[in-house]
């Protein structure tokens, strides 16, 4: 079959008319673009005009179909840093964690309404820190103005403290002593041996005296001063070692004794005698020696005072009952 030349133009512009058609439903009639695209066919002489703007069905028929869709914007996930400071909870999660996250989705904030387990609302089961130093709190007097730096990250860190047993004044007798310092809560002891080292431990868990073994991992025990002290700080801390286990002897006979040798004040018969052992259940010095003492695993006291945390009345004191009944 034979095609003039007439019968391929009127092809030709039946099939540009279907096209502008289509354009002309999804466009503006007045717009330029529309005029165009209309006027684009035959010319008086019955040559075909090329369109002077590119027509294409497809794009035309997809501004159609998606007439009044709104345009789906890429979003990039948060930042760690973001999602903490939106949420207040720090996902720092593990390899394993993070693989049953595919799984099961990720760790909320606060499941089914409760606040995660964190060292901000419980410290003291973590070790202590050891280059950080609490704020001085408001009616601390000059012995306080020592200790209280010593205390970051404790449960005492911001609660006001009262001197409870001090053995010039009391006696260096142990019934004595407990009498004082028993179910009141955690503790800092303070001694000052006759060559004048500063020296105590903090007692998480304070006393009861039940004769038992009371666990902290955050108990610690510590020099004022010194040679020991890094550039800038006030003391050096000795952390718990070997897990929490025996961090305080709690035995009625005795004074303090932070670990069956670590820091033993046992009192009575033996007065003002203090004697220390330390790497079996306290870290030793950074130089290996095994006393808070220096060289002496023996010395004699001037002083030792014991502060508890002040307590409303009627408020909760934790740790106030023996081990397995005693909670925070």
């Amino acid at each position: 079959m034979k095609y003039t030349t007439k019968t391929l133009a009127a092809a030709s512009a039946a099939l540009l008319s279907c096209e502008s058609a289509v354009a002309f439903s999804s466009t503006n009639l007045s717009s330029p673009r529309s005029r165009s695209i209309i006027g684009n066919g035959i010319n008086n002489s019955g040559n075909i005009q090329q369109p002077q703007q590119p027509t294409s069905t497809t794009l035309y028929l997809g501004d159609f179909f998606n007439f009044g869709k709104k345009e789906e914007q890429e979003t990039t996930p948060p930042t760690p840093e973001e999602e903490a400071a939106q949420t207040g909870y720090v996902d720092d999660e593990d390899p394993i964690e993070k693989i049953f996250g595919v799984f099961f989705g990720k760790k909320e904030a606060e499941p089914m309404g409760m606040k995660r387990f964190g060292q901000e609302r419980f410290p003291e089961q973590y070790p202590a820190v050891l280059d950080e130093w609490a704020d001085p709190v408001e009616g601390d007097d000059k012995e306080m103005e020592l200790l209280r730096p010593l205390l970051k990250n404790t449960n005492l860190e911001t609660r006001n403290l009262r001197l409870t047993y001090d053995a010039n004044r009391d006696g260096y007798d142990p019934v004595t002593f407990h009498s004082k310092v028993d179910k009141q809560g955690g503790a800092i002891v303070f001694c000052t041996t006759r060559a004048g080292i500063q020296c105590g431990g903090y007692n998480p868990k304070g006393w009861v005296g039940y004769g038992e073994a009371r666990g902290s991992i955050a108990a610690f025990l510590y020099i004022l001063g010194g040679k020991y002290a890094a550039a800038g700080a006030p003391a050096i801390k000795l952390r718990k070692v070997g897990g929490p286990g025996l961090a305080q002897m709690d035995l009625p006979e005795s004074g303090p004794s932070f670990s069956p040798d670590a820091l033993v004040i046992p009192l009575g018969k033996d007065g003002r005698l203090a004697r220390s052992k330390l790497g079996s259940y306290y870290e030793r010095l950074p130089d290996g020696t095994n006393s808070l003492f220096g060289k002496d695993s023996n010395v004699q006291l001037r002083d030792l005072k014991v502060y508890h945390g002040v307590y409303a009345e009627g408020e909760y004191i934790p740790f106030t009952d023996a081990e397995p009944f005693a909670l925070y």
